[in-house]
């Protein structure tokens, strides 16, 4: 495949670009705030951070102070990485050198204070779907209890107190060892206290996941930890309003969206989805997507007629977090593994419902009825036509 140059970073480019009070008009209309909030982080983790070659940002989302309830902070830190080592590697050396990298980026989050951690989509291993072969790729898939990446997480959970979201390709023996996409959530004392299922599997251009697995049955639980009430939206269900809504009809406060998506395909959707989600549903989201290039020993093909090929795109990152008043971080690097940082005051759920009132407004009765009836074979289109 053709190679292109791939941009750093669109908020940097804007960033560099302009400069006093331009800079402060585009911030204030495009992130929703002329003052992104940075928050200090210790020059030691800058430092480690360099020294291990990924970025760290850490940004605040305040909420306005209360007569009857305390602020409800907490320090939430979302990881994005690329694949450490070639894909024609042993299984087992793919992992270990994912695990290799992602252990220093948690050692940064810990010291930092991060309360809770959530990795992108299938963080263990390539995204590699696209080639709708079953071996060696099938062996990645682990049990979602005790299996290699559980395990890896359960220890810096247990040691750092921290809530960790574990999206992984899992494998249930239970029930003739079908495969799911899986997101765990491991609690501070490093118990699994249960998982998710990727509700909405794409099938297009070369993400071919529905060989591999199909529609989640976990519905749309919402997990509540000592750090507040959290859900996960797993990749491809940010591009279905209902999924997020479920989520937030259950009482989200955090929504998170680990994905694996590549230029070319959604990037001027990436930015829209989870954003409007938080909007509509008066909670936060984070979007997580992997980066770089990955490539697989043998040529696949989309089905579209083009020449086959060994890559699948380029996975552009650009991690970020969306408050419910739709004000939004600068996302991370495009092509560069990062950790961002946000400092969340969960009340600002309830102050932004009682702002806007959207979900007090919402016609579930009406749209329950509405797709009752819609679901039904015999169903007709609510059309008024001329006579």
């Amino acid at each position: 495949m053709a190679k292109s140059v791939e941009l750093s970073s669109f908020d940097n480019l804007v960033a560099n670009s302009l400069t006093g009070s331009e800079l402060e008009e585009f911030n204030r209309i495009y992130y929703g705030r002329k003052d992104h909030r940075f928050l200090k982080i210790n020059e030691s983790n800058i430092e480690f951070a360099k020294h291990n070659n990924f970025d760290i940002a850490a940004y605040d989302f305040p909420a306005q102070k209360e007569e009857t309830r305390r602020p409800r902070i907490v320090k939430v830190g979302i990881i994005q990485h690329s694949i450490a080592i070639s894909t024609d590697k042993p299984i087992v050396e793919q992992r270990q050198s994912i695990f290799d990298k992602i252990r220093n980026i948690i050692i940064a989050a810990a010291n930092e204070g991060v309360n809770i951690i959530c990795l992108q989509e299938a963080w263990s291993m390539p995204f590699a779907f696209c080639t709708r072969e079953k071996q060696p790729w099938c062996e990645f898939a682990e049990s979602a209890i005790d299996g290699p990446s559980v395990q890896f997480l359960k220890d810096f959970s247990a040691k750092y107190g921290m809530v960790i979201i574990s999206p992984i390709l899992e494998r249930d023996e239970i029930h003739g060892d079908t495969i799911w996409n899986t997101a765990v959530v491991i609690n501070e004392f490093g118990e699994v206290i249960g998982k998710h299922r990727k509700n909405h599997i794409p099938r297009v251009g070369d993400f071919n996941e529905s060989t591999y697995y199909f529609e989640g049955n976990t519905g749309h639980p919402v997990f509540e930890t000592k750090f507040g009430k959290i859900a996960i939206n797993i990749c491809y269900g940010r591009h279905h309003p209902l999924n997020w809504l479920m989520f937030g009809i259950n009482g989200a406060e955090i929504v998170f969206n680990p994905s694996a998506t590549v230029s070319g395909l959604s990037e001027h959707l990436w930015s829209v989805e989870a954003r409007n989600a938080a909007i509509a549903n008066s909670y936060y989201t984070c979007s997580i997507n992997r980066v770089g290039t990955e490539k697989f020993p043998n040529e696949f093909t989309s089905g579209d007629g083009l020449p086959s090929h060994k890559e699948f795109g380029h996975f552009y990152g650009s991690s970020y977090v969306t408050a419910p008043d739709g004000c939004r971080t600068p996302g991370l690097s495009r092509n560069k593994d990062g950790l961002l940082i946000t400092q969340l005051d969960l009340n600002k759920c309830r102050q932004i419902k009682d702002k806007w009132g959207f979900t007090m407004t919402q016609r579930l009765d009406l749209y329950a009825e509405s797709l009752k009836k819609a679901v039904q074979p015999e169903y007709e289109c609510q059309v008024i036509k001329k006579k």
